[in-house]
């Protein structure tokens, strides 16, 4: 009887480590199914990429456009207009070229730096220099009645270009109708206003634009025929 018994009670233990067994087994499959899961992410867990941005839900760059018409600045010798409104005796209309150094002369304040400047700039620039020195109440207007460049020689439209912004040669060029069949691309001469020469190869130009000058007012621009 004795033996019985103890064979019946080894029997139930091994019974119960065989259960307890498959019940850690059950639990940990369970575990792992969840660790695994092939269900899709949630948003905030989406891809990174090598610096650490989400690249599922990173916003796209808002684009940077800029202005087609640039504010023209002026250049040694464009024609200065300064009209003088709202004071007590009325001042005569200052209309001059800016000189060499950058200049125009006014009356009582005498030279101002007009180079590099818009319209708008220099006409408060002007503004405060007489208010409230010499004036109470002034109003400038500035402005430039003759801002053009002229494009002669082998193009389509040779003749005199309204200068309404920022250009360069290779531009200024396309605004007189571009080339003719016979033109010479490679040697082209932009003439300043000041006298200086610059030949430009507009072929290299196009492909370099650290090679395409830039074109101010009163400058021309002279497209030679090509000999062959």
């Amino acid at each position: 009887m004795k033996l019985l018994w103890k064979l019946s009670r080894c029997k139930w233990r091994t019974l119960g480590l065989l259960l307890a067994g498959l019940i850690l087994n059950g639990c940990s499959s369970s575990s792992d199914e969840i660790l695994f899961s092939d269900s899709a992410a949630p948003p905030s867990a989406q891809t990174r990429s090598a610096t650490g941005s989400s690249t599922g839900t990173a916003a796209a760059p808002a684009d940077i456009t800029s202005s087609d018409l640039t504010a023209a600045r002026f250049h040694v010798g464009d024609t200065v207009s300064v009209d003088f409104s709202d004071t007590p005796e009325k001042l005569d209309e200052n209309i001059e070229p800016i000189k060499e150094n950058g200049t125009i002369t006014l009356p009582l304040i005498g030279p101002v730096r007009a180079l590099g400047k818009t319209a708008g700039e220099l006409q408060t620039e002007i503004h405060d220099l007489y208010v409230p020195k010499y004036y109470v109440r002034l109003t400038v207007t500035v402005s430039s009645p003759q801002r053009v460049f002229y494009v002669g020689g082998e193009v389509k439209q040779p003749g005199r270009q309204l200068y309404v912004g920022e250009t360069t040669v290779t531009k200024a060029i396309q605004s007189a109708g571009d080339f003719t069949d016979f033109a010479n691309r490679s040697k082209v001469w932009l003439i300043r206003s000041n006298g200086e020469k610059l030949k430009v190869n507009c072929n290299k130009a196009l492909q370099d634009p650290t090679l395409d000058p830039p074109v101010y007012p009163g400058d021309q621009i002279q497209v030679p025929r090509r000999i062959f």
